[in-house]
Formats: C-alpha cells, sequence, structure tokens
C-alpha cells in the first residue's frame, strides 16, 4: 500500500511529539502498558474508551494497536494538535475526534452518545484548576457505565520524599541535558519547530490564542487524586503503578 505524502507528514509529527513527550518522560511507554493492561482486564478486548486531553491520540494509537476490537473518542481543545490526530488517523474508523474545553461545564454535551467503559488521560489534568478538576472528575462518573474504569497517569510527586524527590529531579535533568544535545527538541523547540510549518503554522496561532502564556500548571499528590475520585462516587481508587515524580491512577465506577 503506497502511504500518501500528506499521511508521512503528519505520521512524522506524531512521531516527533511522542519523542518530545518522552524526553520529559522516559517511562512513559510502560505508564501507556500499564493503563491498557488495566483497560483490557476491566472492560474486556473491545472496549469503548474516551481519550480524554488527547493530543494528538497517542493512547488511542497504541490501544487500536493491542486491542482491534476497541473503539475511540478522542477530545481535546488544542487545534494543532488536533490537526496531527486528523491527519495520522485520516483512515482509521475507529476513532473519533472532538474539540471541546474541559473547563466548560457543558463540554460532555458535544460527545456522541452512550456510556464509555474506559477513561484514559496522560499528563494533561495539571492543567486544570483544582476546582474544576474536582467537576470533571464528578463528569466523568457519569460518562462511564457501572463497572468502568477512569486511569489518569499524571505529575503526582510524593510529599513525603522529598530527598528522593529532589535526586530524581536532578538525575533527570542530567538525562534531558545529554538528549538534548543529541538534538531532542524540547517543548519550546518542538513548538517553535511546529509554527514553521505552513500545514501547521495557522492551527499554531489560533492555539497560541487559546492558551497565551498560562501558567496554570500544578502537581497534585496521588492521595488528593484518590480523594477526589471517592468524592465524586467512585466505587474504589487506587495508585496502580508510580515513579518517583508521576502516578498513575485508577478508579472503577
Amino acid at each position: 500500500m503506497t502511504v500518501s505524502v500528506d499521511v508521512q507528514h503528519w505520521n512524522a509529527w506524531q512521531r516527533s511529539w511522542d519523542r518530545q513527550q518522552q524526553w520529559y518522560l522516559p517511562d512513559r511507554e510502560e505508564r501507556f502498558r500499564v493503563m491498557l493492561d488495566v483497560v483490557e482486564a476491566v472492560a474486556g478486548p473491545a472496549p469503548r474508551v474516551l481519550d480524554l486531553a488527547c493530543g494528538t491520540g497517542s493512547i488511542s494509537e497504541r490501544l487500536l494497536a493491542r486491542l482491534p476490537g476497541a473503539v475511540s473518542v478522542g477530545v481535546d481543545l488544542d487545534p494543532a494538535l488536533l490537526a496531527i490526530a486528523a491527519g495520522h488517523f485520516a483512515a482509521e474508523p475507529r476513532i473519533t475526534l472532538v474539540t471541546a474545553d474541559l473547563r466548560s461545564p457543558d463540554w460532555a454535551a458535544l460527545l456522541p452518545p452512550d456510556p464509555f467503559d474506559a477513561v484514559v488521560t496522560a499528563t494533561a489534568l495539571h492543567w486544570l484548576p483544582a476546582d474544576d478538576l474536582a467537576r470533571l472528575y464528578r463528569d466523568l462518573f457519569g460518562l462511564l457505565r457501572p463497572g468502568g474504569v477512569l486511569l489518569n497517569a499524571d505529575h503526582a510527586p510524593s510529599p513525603d520524599t522529598p530527598l528522593l524527590n529532589a535526586a530524581d529531579e536532578a538525575f533527570q535533568r542530567r538525562r534531558q541535558e545529554r538528549e538534548r544535545a543529541e538534538g531532542v527538541l524540547d517543548w519550546p523547540s518542538w513548538w517553535a519547530a511546529a509554527a514553521a510549518d505552513p500545514l501547521l503554522a495557522e492551527h499554531v496561532v489560533a492555539r497560541n490564542a487559546i492558551y497565551g502564556s498560562r501558567v496554570e500548571e500544578e502537581s497534585r499528590s496521588a492521595q488528593w487524586h484518590l480523594a477526589r475520585l471517592r468524592e465524586s462516587g467512585f466505587t474504589e481508587a487506587g495508585v496502580v503503578w508510580r515513579s518517583v515524580s508521576d502516578a498513575l491512577v485508577a478508579a472503577i465506577r
């Protein structure tokens, strides 16, 4: 099968995004593997999945490769990342992309109908203020079928291990410096490259108009997430994977 130039272009951007993200998260693939282990364990081989703050669709790509019977609904607000996802998945009927602002109380009205078996998200919800994230967890409880699972992987350093946190931060900084010297793009460099691409430039301009110089990022402990999930009505919630700096929390409706 011949792959069109446009598809090759978007596929290259998808790979570039993955590499840039891995620069920040060297164990990113391990997180994804554990996440999909839990999805398959709870929801079986053909789940209907909500990929929340999906970006370029990295989780959906791995989901659909692992579970051919799965379908995914990817939701994001970023027009540049959604443009890459749309190009990358142009020939993939198992994924639907939706533009929605998770800070809006009415965002879920934009989704296709029917409950989900699983909700997955990674390295995204730390951008939301605490009140918005607590409300979002309540929204997601309502979108899942009974027995469905929510999985959120994000920055969640433990406040109980400051020395370990500092040692890991220094270790990761040294690794990043080595990889950057080898040409790996960090966040600002990646976005500069995207802005220089004629097929992405207008989407980057639109993105900048939405986000501006917003700096709302806030890491919260895994315990904070577990408490909010239980308050939202989930039957149980726990940590299913963690590193020094990040955790993957799961909650069963």
